[in-house]
């Protein structure tokens, strides 16, 4: 009897030591948990992403590939328990900083992770410098886990993917010299236009990396472009091609201002010769007013004035010439 006890004793403290006391755990304020029994992850029914908000930025044949199922997160807390058969897989949302040249795969490509090399439309080889802020998606902890071997991998994959394409194929606005739809057309440099329509190349990153959050499980909360340069043995060459573009940029504005500025001059001239002959004509209409009153009155009103205009004429006159009838 006394060894039944020793032995059940002994049975009970391991069972407390080694299943129920390490089934006990916590969740930080950055950390969210996902359950699995036997492998498989707790879910929310038969709810997928594709019914989520996430995948909005996803087109009808994406949301078939990309259908995760939604599991249920463990929030920040604790101390909650676990079977021996479960498994706690615990995940970081806190936001993180990589340079976008970053590799996880390989890091020293890039020149060890510092430049992303793209090509221009004009064949100019660039290298970019910049940063990108993500972190792990609460919403879609399945693609986080389990979803993709390395989600890290896959998005900046993505990224790098969809910047060098955007470099690839960017267009500036096109710049009117002159004011007006009949200006001069400059056509700028690739490198040029795009140092400086950084933000919107930003803005752009931005808005089609919003679909990673549905693809890998990782939100992209900013991409931040800060550099654009050309390879040193071209750069000389690019300052002077700047050097004569801007000339010619600053001729053209010249000529422009100097153009309108003469038809600014020429329509105040028409519009001062235009006031001059109204001025002129105004007494006639005020005289050719007046008569039309006075022949209202009567054919005598009329002839007394033309009478006394006459008497006014021959007192300036110092000789009268009357045709003979």
């Amino acid at each position: 009897m006394a060894l039944f006890l020793g032995i059940l004793t002994g049975f009970a403290a391991w069972l407390v030591l080694r299943v129920l006391l390490p089934g006990f755990y916590t969740v930080n304020q950055n950390e969210r948990a996902v359950k699995t029994s036997f492998g498989r992850a707790q879910r929310l029914g038969n709810a997928t992403i594709a019914e989520d908000a996430v995948s909005d930025s996803l087109n009808d044949e994406e949301k078939v590939r990309y259908r995760y199922p939604q599991v249920r997160v463990i929030m920040p807390g604790g101390p909650y328990f676990r079977w021996p058969w479960q498994r706690i897989h615990k995940v970081s949302v806190a936001t993180e900083t990589a340079n976008m040249a970053f590799d996880p795969e390989s890091p020293a490509a890039n020149r060890n992770g510092t430049v992303l090399e793209a090509v221009t439309k004009d064949q100019l080889n660039t290298g970019l410098t910049g940063q990108i802020r993500f972190r792990a998606s609460e919403r879609n902890l399945y693609a986080y886990l389990f979803g993709v071997a390395n989600p890290i991998a896959h998005v900046m994959g993505y990224f790098v993917s969809v910047l060098r394409e955007r470099i690839a194929t960017f267009e500036a606005p096109t710049v009117t010299l002159g004011g007006s739809s009949e200006g001069v057309t400059v056509e700028g440099i690739s490198i040029n236009d795009l140092r400086k329509n950084l933000r919107d190349l930003n803005e752009h990153m931005d808005s089609e990396c919003r679909c990673s959050e549905a693809r890998y499980g990782i939100v992209l909360d900013a991409s931040l472009i800060t550099g654009i340069d050309p390879p040193p043995e071209v750069e000389s060459a690019l300052a002077a091609i700047n050097t004569a573009h801007n000339q010619v940029s600053s001729d053209i504005s010249i000529a422009t201002a100097a153009a309108d500025q003469r038809i600014v001059e020429s329509r105040r001239a028409v519009e001062i010769e235009t006031l001059r002959a109204e001025a002129e004509v105004e007494p006639l209409r005020k005289l050719a007013a007046q008569l039309v009153e006075l022949k209202r009155g009567g054919k005598a009103a009329l002839d007394a004035y033309v009478r006394n205009a006459k008497l006014a004429l021959f007192e300036q006159a110092g000789r009268v010439i009357e045709e003979v009838r």
